[in-house]
């Protein structure tokens, strides 16, 4: 995570990727003929969809060459060539992939997930119209598995963060760790399966952001 400016590390339990894995198979269901594309770092949390879904489901893995995850043109001819049909982009990736002319040629994907910054409503419309193919929101902070809640995003919609995955629970709060009333403004917490321990070798901040839930006896959000 990076909100403070520095990196810090999150401790994620295996049940958590159990959870969330599970989850991704029963919304999206990879199948044995699909083939992801695997561009990302293993340090970045993307890797989980890329990597770990599809080799718990039997579907392929089309891993991209050191260094050509921001050459949208190697991108573009390798999704032909392996026959890729499925993909996931932070969105100011996919909105320089999508000015690649030879992107024209990629019309074999089924869908296109997105995540790690907000996905605009403008870039869904782009890619909608460009591939004809359902453009998915993911939304959620380095603090949980991966991200807490997803959507397919349609043009002319907005694009909300969705509903939250299999045993995350997501509450507005006020400065009391109240619920707001429905259209007031608050703060998001997360509880649920998908919650990390906390920050690795930082109990202080920890205890500081990881907060008993008042909804749930013995759990934090």
């Amino acid at each position: 995570s990076g909100s403070t400016g520095l990196p810090k590390g999150v401790v994620i339990p295996h049940h958590g990727l159990v959870n969330f894995t599970e989850w991704l198979q029963r919304e999206y269901r990879l199948s044995m003929d699909d083939r992801m594309l695997h561009k990302s770092l293993i340090t970045f949390d993307a890797s989980v969809i890329e990597l770990l879904w599809p080799l718990t489901t039997g579907a392929g893995v089309v891993l991209a060459k050191a260094g050509g995850q921001p050459d949208p043109r190697y991108l573009a001819e390798l999704l032909v060539a392996e026959a890729v049909t499925v993909v996931h982009f932070v969105p100011s990736m996919l909105d320089v992939f999508v000015e690649e002319p030879a992107v024209a040629r990629c019309r074999g994907l089924r869908w296109i997930m997105c995540g790690g910054e907000a996905l605009s409503e403008s870039l869904v419309s782009r890619v909608t119209e460009l591939f004809g193919t359902p453009v998915h929101n993911t939304y959620g902070p380095t603090e949980t598995t991966v991200f807490l809640s997803a959507c397919q995003a349609l043009p002319g919609e907005g694009v909300p963060i969705g509903l939250p995955v299999a045993n995350t629970r997501l509450y507005v709060l006020d400065s009391a760790l109240r619920p707001v009333p429905p259209g007031v403004a608050g703060e998001l917490y997360a509880a649920g399966t998908g919650l990390a321990r906390g920050y690795g070798g930082r109990p202080a901040l920890t205890a500081e952001r990881f907060v008993a839930c008042p909804f749930e006896s013995g759990e934090r959000m």
